[in-house]
């Protein structure tokens, strides 16, 4: 993370401020737009209409535009800075399109458990929105395919056999 100079005077470092929360909030919007475009045209219009509702809340917005800076997560930011994100903790734990809010037993090494096919779709439709809002122009499909083939998710069986299907079906037909 970059560290600000030590010269910035109190009133830069406010406008900084405001204009991340302006900058984040605009974000969180057009992530929230590409995600409910890709919902609805696979007829997830819940999930399509409510999702990431929980990143207007103080424990994710704050530490977001804390650490906005336009050109990817936030929370990796802030992750980086502090080693963990106290965001990603609110966010993962009320929204079941993560797979994370999809494993248990840690003392036991982490198992994942079967996904319901709905928050499936709404995982990839929300790649597929965050990529278009932080890739802007350079988004491709091919792109995203590629992230997904090249990640390690811990997911059920059933549920990345899933997931390994659509993204297939992403990647020849959606060129």
């Amino acid at each position: 993370m970059e560290r600000l100079p030590k010269k910035l005077g109190r009133l830069q470092i406010k406008t900084m401020k405001i204009k991340n929360y302006w900058l984040h909030l605009k974000t969180i919007n057009q992530h929230r737009k590409w995600v409910r475009r890709y919902c609805f045209s696979v007829k997830l219009y819940w999930q399509g209409l409510f999702h990431d509702i929980s990143k207007y809340s103080p424990t994710e917005f704050l530490e977001s535009v804390k650490y906005f800076q336009g050109t990817r997560s936030p929370i990796t930011a802030a992750k980086e800075a502090n080693g963990y994100s106290m965001a990603w903790f609110h966010h993962r734990g009320r929204n079941k399109h993560h797979h994370v809010y999809w494993t248990d037993k840690y003392d036991e090494g982490i198992i994942p458990i079967k996904m319901p096919r709905k928050y499936v779709y709404e995982m990839i439709c929300d790649w597929m929105g965050a990529a278009r809002v932080y890739m802007g122009e350079g988004f491709t499909y091919k792109a995203e395919y590629e992230w997904y083939k090249n990640r390690k998710l811990i997911l059920h069986f059933e549920t990345k056999r899933l997931v390994d299907t659509i993204m297939d079906y992403i990647y020849t037909y959606k060129q």
